[in-house]
Formats: C-alpha cells, sequence, structure tokens
C-alpha cells in the first residue's frame, strides 16, 4: 500500500509532489484538470531541441538519484544525427537505503514523471523509453502502468504524440531488487535481459548504452522537475534553491530512524539539516539526544550531531566530507551503537556486490567480517586500522562505485566513532585466535605453524 499521506509542513515547498493530496491523484483526469497535466509536454514537442537542453542546463538540475551530475550536460552529449535509435531510460529502481521518495512520485504522481520523460525524449530526441522499476514496488508498478494506459489512449504517447508529427513509445520493465542494478550500466544490462553488472567506460552510454545506441539515464525526481522547469523557467528554479545553479530547486528528503516524525519532505536544496530533523521533523525521540545521521542514504559518510548545522546541499555537504546523494536521511539517536550500524552497512554491501571485481568483491566481505568480530569481543585494536587500510584500498579502484559506497561510510564511523570500536575490541594480551579445527596431517602441518608464530600456549 501507498504511505499515509500528510498536509504539507508549513517550511515545505512542494513542486515534486505538488498535488500528492489530491484525490485519485494519479489518474489522469486528475492530473490534467488539478495540475495543468501535459501542457508542458505540448510545449515541448514543438520545441527545439536544444532549446530545451539549454534551459535545463541553465536552470542547474542535478540527477537526483545519488551522482548529482547535471542533467542538461548530460544531455548534451547525445549526438545530434544518430544513425542509431535515442534511448531514454528512467532509473527507478530507487535500492539506496532509507530512500522512498521516487516511489512516492511513482504512486501518486505517475503522471508528472511520464510527462517529464516526453519533454526529455524531446530533448534528446528519443522514440523509445523505458521505466526500469524495482520489482517490489508493486504498487508503484501497476499504477504507472495504468498511467502510461491512459496517456496511449489520449494520444500521449506513441506515434505523432499531440499532433506534433514526433513519435515516443514507453514501457516499464521490472527489476529483480538488485541494489547493482542502480548503476547506470549495470541497469542497462538487465534492462538487455542480461546479468547486471556494470560495464567499463567508455564508452559510455550517451555514446552506446541500452543496445548499442546513445542512451541517457535519469532518475524519477529528476524528469519529474522538468515540467515545472519548462513551465516557470531556469531563474524560478535556481531562486527556489539556493541561489545558484549549482544547487538549485527542491529535493524530497526521506527521513527515518529516530526522529518523532519521520517521513518525506520536499523543502528548497539548501534547507539546513538542523531545520528539517528539528523544525519539520520534531527532533529526537522523548529523553533521546541526537548522535549522528547518515545525510545521503547508506553510501554517504555519516555526521556527527555537532555537524548538523550545515545546508542540505550539494556542495555544504561535500564540504563537511559527505555528500547529498539519493536525500535519504537516516538518524541515529544516542542509544544506537555505532559498530553496529558499521556491521550491518558493510552485510548490506558484502551481500549487494556483483562480484565482478575483486577489490569490491573480497574488500567488502572480509569488512563485514573483521568488523562483525568486533561487534562479537573477538576482534583487536589492530583490526580497525586494519579495516581502514582495507576500506582505502576499495575506495576508487573498481568498475563501479559501489565498493567507496561501503568504504565512505564505514571510515568515517571508525574514525569518528573510534573510542565506541575500541571499547569492544580486545587487548593483544587478552586476545585469543580462533582457529578452525582441522584434523589428520593438515591439522599437524597447521599446528606446526602456529606454534611458529607464537600460539602454541
Amino acid at each position: 500500500m501507498a504511505q499515509k499521506l500528510k498536509a504539507a509542513h508549513p517550511l515545505e515547498k512542494r513542486v515534486l509532489i505538488e498535488g500528492i493530496e489530491e484525490e485519485n491523484s494519479w489518474l489522469l483526469s486528475v492530473y490534467e484538470q488539478k495540475m495543468d497535466g501535459y501542457k508542458m509536454a505540448r510545449k515541448a514537442v514543438g520545441m527545439e531541441p536544444d532549446a530545451i537542453i539549454n534551459e535545463v542546463k541553465n536552470s542547474g538540475l542535478r540527477g537526483l538519484g545519488g551522482a548529482g551530475f547535471p542533467a542538461g550536460v548530460k544531455w548534451s552529449f547525445i549526438p545530434k544525427n544518430s544513425a542509431k535509435p535515442v534511448y531514454l531510460v528512467c532509473n527507478a529502481d530507487e535500492g539506496e537505503p532509507g530512500t522512498f521518495k521516487d516511489r512516492q512520485i511513482m504512486e501518486h504522481l505517475p503522471h508528472r514523471l511520464i510527462e517529464g520523460m516526453i519533454c526529455a525524449a524531446s530533448a534528446v530526441r528519443s522514440e523509445t523509453g523505458y521505466i526500469y522499476i524495482r520489482g517490489e514496488l508493486r504498487l508503484a508498478f501497476e499504477r504507472i502502468e495504468k498511467a502510461i494506459e491512459e496517456a496511449y489512449e489520449k494520444g500521449y504517447l506513441g506515434k505523432n504524440i499531440f499532433g506534433s508529427g514526433r513519435n515516443f513509445d514507453l514501457t516499464v520493465h521490472p527489476g529483480a531488487g538488485a541494489y547493482i542494478c542502480g548503476e547506470e550500466t549495470g541497469l542497462i544490462e538487465s534492462l538487455e535481459g542480461d546479468r547486471g553488472q556494470p560495464r567499463l567506460k567508455p564508452p559510455f552510454p550517451a555514446i552506446s548504452g541500452a543496445f548499442g545506441g546513445p542512451t541517457v539515464v535519469n532518475n524519477v525526481a529528476t524528469l519529474a522537475h522538468v515540467p515545472g522547469i519548462l513551465r516557470n523557467g531556469a531563474d524560478w528554479f535556481i531562486k527556489m534553491g539556493g541561489g545558484s545553479n549549482r544547487n538549485a530547486g527542491t529535493q524530497v528528503f526521506c527521513v527515518s530512524g529516530d526522529v518523532q516524525k519521520p517521513g518525506f519532505y520536499e523543502v528548497p536544496v539548501g534547507t539546513n539539516l538542523n531545520v528539517l530533523l528539528n523544525d519539520i521533523c520534531g527532533g529526537p525521540q522523548p529523553g533521546r539526544k541526537f548522535k549522528a545521521c547518515f545525510p545521503g542514504g547508506s553510501s554517504s559518510p555519516l555526521l556527527m550531531a555537532e555537524e548538523f548545522d550545515v545546508k542540505m546541499d550539494f556542495d555544504s555537504l561535500a564540504a563537511k566530507g559527505t555528500m547529498m546523494g539519493s536525500g535519504a536521511i537516516i538518524v541515529l539517536d544516542d542509544r544506537r551503537s555505532i559498530p553496529e550500524v558499521a556491521m550491518r552497512t558493510a552485510r548490506f554491501y558484502a551481500h549487494e556486490s556483483c562480484g565482478q571485481c575483486v577489490p569490491c568483491r573480497e574488500g567488502t566481505k572480509w569488512v563485514y567480517t573483521m568488523i562483525k568480530r568486533l561487534c562479537k569481543g573477538e576482534g583487536r585494536k589492530q583490526d580497525i586500522d586494519t579495516t581502514i587500510e582495507a576500506c582505502n584500498n576499495m575506495a576508487g579502484k573498481t568498475i563501479c562505485v559501489l565498493s567507496d559506497a561501503c568504504a565512505m561510510p564505514v571510515v568515517s564511523m571508525l574514525k569518528k566513532f573510534r573510542l565506541e570500536f575500541e571499547a569492544i575490541a580486545k587487548s593483544d594480551e587478552e586476545f585469543v585466535p580462533h582457529l578452525p579445527k582441522v584434523s589428520g596431517q593438515l591439522g599437524g602441518l597447521m599446528q606446526a605453524i602456529r606454534e611458529r608464530q607464537g600460539f602454541h600456549k
């Protein structure tokens, strides 16, 4: 079922989810009558593609799925006279832990996404689009399919859309729940029917993507912002956000964990984290204090409570050594054990690694193993530094950034909350190695090795 909807908080600025409170907001009739639906799609199909790209580029719209790459710049990479079909792919996989913003758009405002895709398709001269949706999002899948069916019936999709002479077909492709398919080339592999493993780049998808053709992959929220930008202009989008085209517009932040009012809130990019957590989300639970948070999903380095006085935008968070990511804020209060949080984080990425790259396949597993050993009271203090070293050998060493997604938050926890890890670690004098029990000749050989290493006592 869809999540229970709440009235907008006075500090919210709803653009992406404007109209979400309307009854039957997912129906085409409601979208057209109450939200001026498809007017910008009609406008876009009559515009020059470069004019759309320039407007989006000037607005500073960035990818809101995690990477934050400027959308208009990405579109400009598509060849203008491609001999191969150009594909537009919406990344609706939403696999980052703590993230639940895209499903709100798909469940309650699917036509806003479709209209955004029509505008984007007009910009990059695409006639074929795909929505790659996470298979577990059943309600979102059903409503997107119903919305596409309605759009075809009205002539908004298919041949000669809006009587413009342009064609655009749109298909929903459900994924199987693999985190790695949130990476754009892993998604493309899965879309083609292959195992979801990231590709080496170059070539980049803009040159050779889905089915060998030029391809644009954008997040749900990114595409859903496009109609508003075409309606109100790039300056409106910039002024609504941080005041520059590097940090513009709004973001739907998903707040979960130890706050009084968890949920999804759309606020201008650049809103202070303290305002979001205390004024909008009601602060910590009674009798508790904030300890830390993931500001951009589980792959973002942690912020300590004393670092919460920061603007929620790309540049301000980068200056703090973290990132806005997918906009998923996971809050931890003073009850939470950081070593256990680190263990669960590492376990997730070890499980989700596609196994293609050795530093990721082996690194995530060993990081999880070492932190688990500490949490069980079987680790040594030197394991803390060994884990940091392993993480440093993972980051930037693989085809995609899954290994970085494991290393960055784990290192931040190990460094910022080192005392918690040291408190559960054994000293060298207390440490007793746990070695496998082996019998026979191999057992004798291992015993000889242990004696040489000084473990014979």
